[in-house]
């Protein structure tokens, strides 16, 4: 169910248009696309000449195409371009309503003597979404970079208390080394302490038994 949600807001912000035509030197093929106000418009067109000599449509790199892109309700021209066989063309609606997208192939005026020949053209555009706002750009990189300031702060504050988390672990580990150092040194005091005591018994112990043999 998500992945339709997901496809069908693909669909509503980004749509594409691919379709081919045939038409002649010097003829004006148009068509129309509503399209809202500040839409991004992308297309990308390929045109192939028919070649009698090798029976197929082939690339001529001398074939020239116009692209004309007008708004019908203002009769204001948007794009006028004339490219090679293949390439593209972008441009931003002013205005919403009806867009007229003509496009012609032809040749140079060096080589009109040529005549007309058929021609087969793959068009393909893509509606973007509407053009992205700067000033809510703006407003986006302030919050980024707000936010940004709090992470660095954050990051500081977790590499001060990493420091004194360390500095903790080096007293606690000096302080543990002092006291098993005292333990060592308190347990070998202890054993001589006990020797001592042991001798100072068995010596009394002797005197006491060789006085009693005396008597």
């Amino acid at each position: 169910m998500r992945s339709l949600q997901l496809c069908a807001l693909l669909w509503l912000t980004a749509c594409a248009h691919a379709l081919h035509l045939y038409l002649d030197t010097d003829e004006r093929r148009c068509f129309i696309e509503e399209l809202p106000t500040d839409t991004i418009v992308e297309g990308h067109y390929r045109a192939l000449e028919w070649s009698e000599k090798d029976q197929a449509y082939v690339e001529n790199p001398e074939l020239g195409i116009l692209v004309e892109v007008d708004e019908l309700e203002t009769s204001h021209n948007v794009v006028k371009t004339r490219g090679p066989p293949e390439g593209r063309f972008t441009f931003t609606s002013h205005e919403a309503g009806d867009h007229s997208i003509c496009l012609s192939a032809s040749y140079p005026s060096t080589g009109s003597w040529l005549g007309s020949t058929h021609v087969r053209l793959y068009l393909d555009i893509v509606v973007g979404a509407t053009a992205p706002d700067s000033e809510h750009d703006r407003t986006h990189v302030s919050e980024l970079s707000s936010k940004l300031r709090d992470l660095n702060l954050k990051l500081e504050d977790i590499r001060r208390e990493q420091q004194y988390q360390r500095e903790r672990e080096a007293n606690f580990r000096d302080l543990s080394e002092q006291t098993n150092s005292r333990a060592v040194w308190y347990s070998l005091v202890q054993i001589v302490v006990l020797v001592a005591t042991c001798a100072w018994q068995l010596r009394h112990l002797r005197r006491f038994f060789e006085d009693r043999k005396m008597h």
